[in-house]
Parts: C-alpha cells; structure tokens; sequence
C-alpha cells in the first residue's frame, strides 16, 4: 500500500489541504463566494426594485395616454359641438339677411306702388282740372264766369290734391 501512486496521490493531497487549512484559503474562499453572493443578492434586489419603477412608470404612461386619449375626444366633440353651433348661426344670419332684403325690397315696391299712385293721382286731378276748366270756361262767360272758374279750379285742385 505505501507502494501504489494512488496512497501517494491521498497523502499529498491530505498535505495539501491541511497547508491551505493553515494558511486560511478557505476563509479567503468562502468570504469570496460570501461576497459574491451578496452582490448576486444586491443585484438581484436592485433589479427588482427597477423592474417595479419601470412597472409604475408604464402604469403612469399607460394613465396619461387614457388622458389624453379622453381630452382629445373631448376636443373633438367639442369643435364638432362648435362648428354645428357655427352652421347654425351662419344659416340664421343668412336666413335674417334674406328676411331683411326680402322686407326692404317689398318696402320699396310699396313705396313705389305709392308715389305711381300719387303721380297717376296728380295726373288725373291735373286732368280734371283742365276739363272741368274747358267745360266752366264754355258755359260760364264773363267777368263773373271768369271768376267763378278761378275759383271753381282752386277748390278742385284741393279736393284733388
């Protein structure tokens, strides 16, 4: 047995180990993987910390996007609402505007049915006038005829006037 490489390979192995025990390796090894498991653990955690302020983050941009969503349908049915409400006014303001020509107009065929009237009015007392002034002149002669017609016209052209 103190023959074969294998006991040997044990005893060295046995030294080796005991040397490393001595020198403290394996505190250095294990405050190492301590070490890096705490680090694993921070990371971890900090991970998890980002990856909940990303989700809140989302959560928040997801809520503004509703928003915005809202106000711009707001917007919308608003300048709809609006511009109906501006139809509406321009079709009433037309529809006054027409109103108001159609009423002047009418005014004025009124008030030219009006003087055609007068005009035809003054040209048929003018008319009368003359005659009654021929037939008054043939019958009555004279001085006092004469004044009599002057008279008889006057009292005409205010009857007809």
């Amino acid at each position: 047995m103190l023959q074969t490489a294998e006991f040997w390979v044990f005893v060295s192995f046995v030294i080796f180990m005991g040397i490393l025990g001595y020198v403290g390796v394996h505190k250095t090894i294990l405050s190492a993987l301590d070490a890096r498991s705490k680090k694993i653990s921070s990371d971890l955690d900090e991970a998890r910390t980002l990856r909940e302020e990303a989700q809140k983050v989302l959560a928040d941009y997801e809520r503004k996007r509703r928003e915005a969503e809202g106000e711009a349908k707001e917007i919308i049915s608003a300048a709809k609402a609006e511009a109906e409400r501006l139809a509406q006014e321009a079709k009433q303001k037309s529809e006054d505007f027409v109103a108001r020509r159609t009423k002047m107009a009418e005014t004025k065929i009124a008030q030219a049915e009006a003087q055609a009237i007068a005009e035809v009015r003054a040209v048929a007392a003018n008319a009368a006038v003359k005659a009654a002034g021929e037939v008054l002149k043939k019958t009555a002669k004279g001085k006092k005829g004469e004044e009599l017609v002057q008279k008889g016209l006057k009292e005409v052209r205010s009857k007809l006037h």
